[in-house]
């Protein structure tokens, strides 16, 4: 034999364990508020896209049958959606249905004017979710 010890070491330190938990720890601090950030942008995007095709279905709804709809049901039911969508911050599809007078009733009937979401809290912007 050479003289080299019969023995070697297989593995890792204690040491090189700690630092790389160390590391790990730090890349997972920086990552889940930046995913959490991503997400609830995501769910904003989701909201105002929701809301701008319901008031567009009222609109072209309205055009059609020179009357508004009464519910958004009425919209699901003229096949002017599959079905009513969901709001992306409360994971239901309820939404506040505002009412208002139809400029084409001859009788001041009121229909579907506008809707909005009912989710509490503001956005990244500080912008009410009920004032999208």
């Amino acid at each position: 034999m050479s003289g080299r010890p019969l023995t070697q070491q297989t593995g890792f330190s204690l040491l090189e364990l700690v630092i790389a938990m160390f590391i790990l720890v730090i890349l997972i601090s920086v990552a889940v508020p930046t995913y959490r950030n991503s997400v609830q942008h995501a769910r904003e995007v989701v909201l105002q896209e929701n809301l701008f095709q319901m008031r567009r279905a009222i609109d072209q709804y309205s055009a059609d049958k020179e009357r508004l709809p009464e519910t958004l049901q009425d919209l699901v039911d003229s096949n002017y959606f599959r079905e009513i969508p969901i709001d992306p911050m409360t994971d239901e599809a309820t939404w506040d249905e505002v009412l208002g007078p139809d400029p084409n009733s001859p009788d001041a009937e009121e229909g579907l004017i506008d809707v909005r979401s009912l989710a509490e809290g503001e956005d990244s912007n500080g912008k009410k979710y009920s004032e999208y």
